[in-house]
């Protein structure tokens, strides 16, 4: 049995897709699980209450921790350790084997312009200080020999029907709607994003090979990094709109904070966006055999398909 925690959000839905070339034992975990395969088994559970968790993840061989939180470091730091607690713990007692979906908040400042499994871990934001403490948590108990596990990390992500990607939702939708688009900081800084459906076939892939586990993989992410200019340009053109745009400064955003608050949380990460950001998956480049997406067919597929809805 794979479970998927989370197994309904932006990259549990698509994973499960991926799954079943593998295995048609599959349970989605969510509130409201909905099915992505017709054998797909279904447990309602909030997540978010880790008794839940010994039900959920029991009969399980391998176990995807895929859940998103509220954008907001007091929700953050409230639910991310227990959670972590409680899948580790789980996954444990039930001989389980844990695929953690993580982020690049825990890495230092210094090491954005090129980052690499190994680069170093000193997290600027206090985001950044709660993934760090969850990764060490699994992190430890692999070393410790009480479970076996890997952390697959992502960059800032994009694809189709993916509405948590700040890449669609500030340039994609604003041209849909005839709008100009926005970037933070500097537009003239390179900039990776992952694309969720390369991500998904990569879980399931590094999932499905035994000398996978125990490590920290980056998913396969195109080396061709382009600056926010350059993303608003290559969206334009497929979508025959303007390419014009504006730059969100730091202090619009605290501005904006005052009245939305998803934008209170967001000046802290802005380190991210005011120099290169660029995400290396050589290593699994070169361990698997992977066509990975490039950012020009990326955006051709998400246009394409944003036509057929």
């Amino acid at each position: 049995m794979h479970t998927l925690l989370g197994g309904n959000g932006t990259i549990g839905s698509v994973l499960a897709k991926e799954l079943s070339k593998y295995t048609n034992k599959i349970r989605l975990v969510s509130r409201n699980p909905k099915k992505v395969n017709s054998t797909d088994e279904l447990f309602s559970a909030d997540l978010s209450d880790v008794t839940q968790f010994d039900k959920a993840i029991e009969g399980s061989e391998v176990v995807y921790l895929l859940v998103g939180f509220d954008y907001s470091i007091k929700v953050w730091r409230e639910k991310w350790p227990r959670l972590m607690r409680a899948a580790i713990d789980a996954c444990s007692k039930h001989k389980a084997k844990l695929v953690f979906f993580d982020n690049v908040y825990l890495y230092d400042v210094n090491e954005i312009g090129h980052m690499t499994e190994n680069s170093k871990h000193n997290p600027p934001s206090e985001k950044g200080k709660v993934r760090k403490q969850i990764a060490d948590m699994m992190l430890d108990a692999i070393k410790d020999g009480k479970l076996h596990g890997l952390i697959a990390r992502s960059a800032d992500f994009y694809g189709p029907d993916n509405d948590k990607s700040f890449l669609i939702e500030v340039v994609y939708k604003n041209m849909l709607k005839g709008k100009s688009s926005n970037w933070f900081v500097d537009a003239t800084k390179k900039h990776s994003f992952t694309y969720t459906p390369d991500a998904a076939r990569a879980l399931a892939l590094l999932a499905n090979t035994a000398d996978a586990f125990d490590q920290v993989w980056h998913l396969p992410t195109d080396k061709n990094t382009l600056t926010g200019k350059e993303w608003i340009e290559i969206f334009a053109k497929e979508m025959q709109a303007s390419a014009k745009y504006s730059v969100l400064p730091i202090w619009m955003l605290k501005l904006l904070g005052i009245f939305i608050p998803f934008m209170r949380e967001m000046p802290e990460m802005m380190y991210q966006y005011d120099r290169s950001y660029f995400f290396d998956s050589s290593k699994f480049d070169k361990r698997f055999d992977f066509k990975t997406t490039t950012y020009q067919d990326g955006v051709k597929e998400i246009v394409e398909m944003g036509k057929r809805v």
